[in-house]
């Protein structure tokens, strides 16, 4: 396998924190090339679960998608981006989200704009990490003389992770990348890279990162993987709901909602095409597994991060990925 084959591991929000650093550890032996942790709330701390990942390991690009953009002041997301930074030079990915209205909720963190929080947190953030000192007092952020000690020497891409129209352009205008949330089948990808584009003219940017997270349910037996995968899709289909970003391009909100409708989860799951499965995740024997990764990177993927959806198999899965799919899987670039 080629040191440069685009594909990593995310590891969930579930996973107890004593097992980050043998999971890293594990998936950079295997050779995947990135890992990925993430910050539901009240999960574990997706700084520490970071860094956590990056002491565990010695060259894979560690990335952390999403911090909410609201839960902690920019000055502070800055520092705990540089830390990692300095301490793991160049393999350190942090990205920045609006945050799932119901946990920021919770702590009373919902910003008035979140596109305007966005910007403000995002914009911040870089220009402490390049080493400005910030004076400037915005509509949800205000910064007083605020610097960084130890800001970075080289340059670190800051992304974020959302998935709506505007969201988008706006990652295009001010971000170095995008997290591209699991349920992102190709044709999203195509979409929301137009989106992206769009921002990206405005601001003059020519580079944007896309690494795309992946539900990934894999066996020899190819039937067996996608019935595993069915009633996870159905669930998570039937929590994001028929009026999404995801399967909107696709065509198939008004088929979801009636589904929805009909007995939430458990009919969306019974009465999905099998077209859902192919287009939504990445479930099947090694062959098909394969030629959906390499979907995805052709449509705009710049990685694929997989995650196994059943635990008790996780391992195994991986294990049956390293060793099936990514020695026949096209270098990136």
């Amino acid at each position: 396998m080629s040191e440069t084959t685009p594909v990593g591991i995310f590891i969930a929000t579930a996973t107890p924190p004593g097992r980050i650093a043998p999971l890293a550890a594990s998936a950079e032996r295997a050779g995947f090339a990135e890992v990925w942790v993430a910050e539901d709330y009240f999960c574990h701390g997706g700084f520490s679960a970071a860094a956590i990942a990056l002491g565990a390991t010695r060259e894979v690009t560690v990335g952390l998608g999403v911090v909410a953009a609201v839960v902690r002041h920019p000055a502070a997301t800055a520092m705990e981006i540089a830390t990692l930074a300095r301490a793991f030079p160049g393999r350190f990915r942090p990205g920045i989200g609006h945050g799932l209205g119901a946990w920021t909720d919770q702590m009373n963190l919902t910003a008035r704009s979140p596109l305007t929080a966005l910007r403000e947190c995002v914009t911040g953030v870089q220009s402490l990490l390049a080493g400005q000192t910030l004076d400037a007092g915005g509509k949800e952020f205000t910064f007083r003389s605020v610097q960084l000690t130890h800001p970075v020497d080289a340059r670190t891409p800051v992304l974020t992770g959302v998935l709506g129209p505007k969201s988008l352009e706006l990652s295009g205008e001010i971000a170095d990348g995008t997290v591209v949330s699991i349920m992102a089948g190709p044709q999203y990808l195509k979409t929301a890279r137009t989106h992206i584009q769009t921002g990206m003219d405005k601001s003059g940017r020519t580079e944007h990162l896309l690494p795309t997270f992946a539900m990934l349910s894999i066996d020899t037996d190819g039937a067996a993987a996608k019935a595993a995968m069915r009633p996870v899709l159905g669930f998570f289909l039937a929590t994001v709901g028929a009026h999404n970003s995801l399967t909107q391009p696709y065509g198939y909100n008004e088929h979801l909602a009636y589904l929805i409708d009909k007995g939430g989860p458990q009919a969306v799951a019974e009465g999905m095409p099998d077209e859902w499965i192919d287009e939504l995740t990445l479930s099947g024997d090694p062959d098909e597994v394969g030629a959906g990764i390499e979907r995805l990177l052709a449509a705009g993927a710049t990685s694929v991060m997989i995650s196994p959806v059943n635990a008790t198999t996780a391992q195994a899965e991986l294990d049956l990925v390293a060793g099936t799919v990514l020695p026949v899987l096209r270098p990136a670039g």
